[in-house]
């Protein structure tokens, strides 16, 4: 643990929130079992202000192009918070808030709040940015690697869910504009829940965790042998190009996401 690491608990969950590594959660543990991916990359971090790859680092804003640094040549990935100390603005048994003011080489100034709430079953994550200035596109998300297996020889996790459609991608991994009945995996893709996402991973005889959120977009990486992704977005990737989502002085851009279990 570094200073300002920050541990909730409810129950028997716990939750390690690292507000000096990119605001991430950490781990989640439940019944001393360790949920998320372990390590500096991983655990749960933020997408902010944008999620995903955007084409070639480049977004448009009226007749002004930004470049943003090419993070995954050729294109720029999952925003610039991952990357930031955040700050703590208070904390209690069971929940924490903090914050990332936006800054170089994000364009515009602005604020980043999350809220990490975590009660004996659950786990709520909601983020919001504010500006006090001019108004920019944005896009809210989350990217967490929850272990493909939790040990002692148990099955992988299983996911399922029933998107309505899934975004084409192309070679270079970006959304072609076209849309695809969803294909089986394994996944590098983006799915369209005009319902809500509402996924659900099980580890058979273990645990049962359901992930949903109001956001109808969601990123479902499942190619590395450790970990599994299941990525609540604003919208698809590139969608700072294709879906902006306007951060004005009177509305923010707010989404937030649950997890919830059950002992199985």
């Amino acid at each position: 643990m570094r200073n300002g690491d920050i541990t909730l608990t409810a129950g028997d969950a716990e939750v390690t929130v690292l507000p000096g590594n990119g605001g991430r959660v950490g781990g989640l543990r439940v019944g001393g079992v360790e949920l998320l991916r372990q390590g500096e990359r991983f655990g749960c971090f933020p997408m902010v202000p944008w999620c995903g790859r955007i084409r070639e680092g480049r977004f448009r804003d009226g007749a002004t192009v930004h470049r943003m640094p090419l993070n995954a040549p050729p294109h720029a990935i999952h925003g610039t918070a991952r990357d930031a100390a955040w700050r703590t603005a208070r904390t209690s048994t069971d929940e924490a808030v903090i914050t990332y003011d936006l800054t170089e080489p994000w364009p515009y100034p602005g604020r980043v709040t999350q809220q990490i709430a975590l009660t004996a079953d659950s786990l709520t994550l909601t983020m919001s940015v504010e500006t006090y200035e001019s108004s920019f596109p944005a896009q809210i998300g989350w990217h967490p690697w929850f272990n493909r297996s939790l040990g002692d020889g148990g099955e992988d996790v299983r996911i399922d869910f029933a998107p309505a459609w899934q975004e084409e991608r192309g070679e270079d991994h970006l959304p072609t504009g076209h849309r695809t009945d969803p294909k089986p995996g394994p996944w590098d893709d983006c799915f369209g829940m005009p319902g809500g996402v509402d996924v659900t991973l099980t580890w058979p005889g273990r645990l049962e965790l359901k992930i949903t959120s109001r956001e109808e977009w969601v990123v479902v990486y499942d190619e590395q042998r450790e970990a599994v992704c299941v990525e609540p977005q604003t919208g698809p990737p590139d969608g700072l190009n294709t879906h902006p989502r306007l951060v004005t002085p009177l509305e923010p851009l707010e989404a937030s996401t649950t997890w919830t279990w059950t002992r199985l």
